[in-house]
C-alpha cells in the first residue's frame, strides 16, 4: 500500500524575517514554501484561467502565469477594470493594452523604491516573490556586521537585472557587486537606487558576461561573503555568449564557489525553470560547496499569497547555503 505524498499541512512564521512558511508534511517526506507575505504595496488579488491579476501600488494589472491551470469565476471586478493586460499570442510572445496606465510609476517594499513599466514578455522590472529572499540574506548580513562592524561584508549579485536584491543587500549594510548582461537593467537597476536613496551606496555597477566576469574574479584572487544568482533559462551575453541554463548552471555553480572562503556566509540561486526543482537545487548547491566549505542547504518552492482564496500562488524555486 502506497503512503501518501502529504498527509498533512502546517502554516507558520519566522521571527527573522516575518514570513509565513507552509510546511508540507508526508510520512517519510517534508518541504517548506517560503512565502513573499510582507508587501504593502502589491498583491495578488486573484488567479484563474492561466491568468492572475495583480495589485502594483494604484494600478490592476492581468498577466499571463504557465501555473494557473485551474479555472475559477472571475468574481474580482479588477478582472474587467484592469489598468493593463498583457495578451499571449498563439504565435508566441503577445502585447500589452493599456487602460489609463502610466509609462512609469513606483510602487515600495520597507525603505526600498522600485521604478516600473511594464515591457516585452509582460514583465513590469520586479519579481515581487523575491522579496522573501531579499529580507532572508538582509538578515544575514545585519547579523554579521553587528557582530564585526568593521569588516566589510561584500555581496555579488549576478544575473542582478533591476536590483531588488543588490538594494536589499546594500540597504542592509554590504558593499555590493552587480552584474548583468543588459546595458539597460543595469541603467534601470541604478534609477531604483537613486530611488531608494542609496544613489551613493557602495555598489559596483557592471555590464558584462557573469561567466566570464566570475573566471576574471578568480584569477583575481577576490572572494565575497555572499553570492546571489538568478540565471535565466536562456540568455545572451553582451558579445553573443549563448547560455542554456540546462548545461550551464552546474559548472557554474562549480565555478562560483570558487569565489567563497572559509569566512563566507550565504549563497543564494533562484530558479523559474521547470527541471530545477528544490532538491535539484539542494543536491547541486551540496555537492559543489558543502565538502569544500561546510554549512547547510535548503531548497523550496517560492510563492506569493491570493487575496481572493488564501492559497499560495507558487513562483519558482530557490536554494540557500548558510555557514
Amino acid at each position: 500500500m502506497h503512503e501518501p505524498f502529504v498527509s498533512y499541512i502546517i502554516l507558520g512564521t519566522t521571527n527573522a524575517t516575518r514570513h509565513t512558511f507552509i510546511h508540507f508534511v508526508g510520512y517519510n517526506k517534508e518541504n517548506t514554501m517560503w512565502i513573499a507575505d510582507q508587501w504593502k504595496d502589491y498583491e495578488v488579488l486573484a488567479t484563474s484561467s492561466g491568468e492572475k491579476l495583480e495589485r502594483w501600488g494604484d494600478y490592476l494589472l492581468v498577466r499571463p502565469d504557465p501555473q494557473v491551470i485551474w479555472q475559477t469565476p472571475k468574481k474580482h471586478s479588477g478582472w474587467k477594470k484592469c489598468n493593463g493586460h498583457y495578451h499571449r499570442s498563439a504565435k508566441g510572445g503577445g502585447e500589452w493594452e493599456f487602460h489609463n496606465l502610466p509609462e512609469e510609476w513606483e510602487i515600495g517594499y520597507w525603505d526600498l523604491t522600485f521604478r516600473l513599466k511594464p515591457f516585452s514578455f509582460k514583465h513590469t522590472g520586479l519579481f515581487p516573490e523575491q522579496a522573501v529572499n531579499w529580507d532572508w540574506f538582509s538578515s544575514i548580513i545585519k547579523e554579521k556586521i553587528s557582530k564585526d562592524p568593521d569588516r566589510p561584508f561584500k555581496v555579488l549579485n549576478l544575473f542582478a537585472y533591476t536590483g531588488g536584491a543588490t538594494l536589499s543587500a546594500a540597504a542592509a549594510g554590504a558593499q555590493v557587486t552587480h552584474v548583468d548582461a543588459s546595458k539597460g537593467m543595469v541603467q534601470w537597476a541604478k534609477e531604483n537606487a537613486v530611488a531608494s536613496g542609496l544613489g551613493d551606496a557602495p555598489i559596483r555597477w557592471l555590464v558584462d558576461d557573469c561567466v566570464k566576469f566570475v573566471e576574471r574574479e578568480i584569477r583575481r584572487g577576490n572572494h565575497y561573503d555572499g553570492i546571489i544568482m538568478d540565471p535565466p533559462s536562456y540568455g545572451r551575453g553582451p558579445k553573443g555568449e549563448i547560455w542554456k541554463i540546462e548545461d550551464s548552471i552546474f559548472p557554474f555553480i562549480e565555478l562560483t564557489a570558487q569565489l567563497l572562503d572559509q569566512d563566507s556566509s550565504f549563497l543564494l540561486i533562484n530558479s523559474y525553470t521547470t527541471g530545477l526543482q528544490p532538491a535539484v537545487l539542494t543536491y547541486m548547491i551540496n555537492t559543489a560547496i558543502v565538502p569544500t566549505f561546510g554549512g547547510s542547504v535548503e531548497s523550496s518552492e517560492i510563492g506569493l499569497p491570493v487575496k481572493s482564496d488564501g492559497l499560495v500562488l507558487p513562483c519558482g524555486a530557490s536554494g540557500r547555503w548558510i555557514k
